[in-house]
C-alpha cells in the first residue's frame, strides 16, 4: 500500500484543478407569454415590441481552481475547507414573436461570471481498498461573484445577476495513493439557494422570469 499513514496525519493541504457548467434553473411567471413589452434599443434590428414564447437557459463550460484544508475528524469523516475561484459563463434564451412576424426571432443574453468560494464540507470515508478510497460529502458555500453588475450604473438593456449566492452541495469522489501524493476525482452539483435576478426595472428580459436560480456542476481533481 501506498501512503498507509497519510489519513493519520490530523490536518493536510492540497489543491484542486476541475471542469464546470455553471447555468440557471429558471422559474417563470404564470401568463408571461401574453404580456407585450418593447424591445430593448440593443435588439432594435427586430422590431419594436415583442410577446416572450419560452426562456431556456443553457449551461456553459468553466474552470475552477482552489486551496485544499482537510482536518482529520475521525476514521470516518473529515472537515474540508476549499476555498476557490471559479470562472465561467451563463447563456439565457429568449425566443419570442416580434411585432406582427408570425416567425419567432431567438435573443441570446450572456452572463459572465468569476466567483471567489468559500465551500466547508464534511465528507464520509468508506474503506479504503488497497490504494483507492470512495467517499461522500456534503455541505455548503458562499460564493461572491467579481463579474456583477448589482452594483454598477447600467443601461436598463441586459439582466443583470445580485452579487452574491448561498449554495447547498453533494458529491461523490475516489481517492487515489501514489508513491507520492494522494490523486483523488470528484464529481458535485450546486444548488443556489437564492434568486440571483435583479428585477428592477421590468424589461422584455426580467418581466417572464420569477425566479433566477443558480445549478453549477463540477468534475473536479485534487492533488494532496
Amino acid at each position: 500500500m501506498n501512503l498507509p499513514k497519510f489519513d493519520l496525519d490530523p490536518y493536510h493541504f492540497g489543491f484542486i484543478l476541475g471542469y464546470n457548467q455553471m447555468f440557471f434553473n429558471i422559474k417563470l411567471e404564470a401568463g408571461f407569454t401574453d404580456v407585450r413589452y418593447v424591445i430593448p434599443q440593443t435588439y432594435a434590428r427586430f422590431g419594436d415590441s415583442a410577446t416572450l414564447q419560452s426562456i431556456e437557459a443553457i449551461p456553459n463550460p468553466g474552470f475552477v481552481l482552489g486551496i485544499v484544508s482537510n482536518l482529520r475528524m475521525g476514521n470516518r469523516f473529515d472537515l474540508r475547507f476549499i476555498p476557490s475561484l471559479s470562472f465561467g459563463s451563463r447563456k439565457i434564451y429568449y425566443k419570442m414573436l416580434v411585432d406582427n412576424n408570425p416567425v419567432a426571432q431567438t435573443v441570446t443574453e450572456s452572463v459572465n461570471s468569476t466567483f471567489v468560494e468559500f465551500p466547508l464540507y464534511v465528507r464520509y470515508k468508506g474503506k479504503r481498498i488497497n490504494n483507492v478510497l470512495p467517499y461522500i460529502l456534503g455541505g455548503a458555500k458562499y460564493a461572491l461573484d467579481l463579474a456583477s453588475d448589482a452594483k454598477k450604473n447600467i443601461n436598463n438593456e441586459k439582466i443583470v445577476i445580485k452579487g452574491n449566492d448561498i449554495y447547498a452541495e453533494l458529491g461523490v469522489g475516489f481517492d487515489f495513493y501514489t508513491e507520492w501524493f494522494k490523486f483523488g476525482t470528484e464529481v458535485k452539483m450546486s444548488y443556489g439557494l437564492k434568486d440571483m435576478l435583479k428585477h428592477e426595472p421590468i424589461t422584455l428580459l426580467t418581466g417572464g422570469i420569477n425566479q433566477l436560480k443558480s445549478r453549477l456542476f463540477q468534475l473536479t481533481f485534487t492533488f494532496e
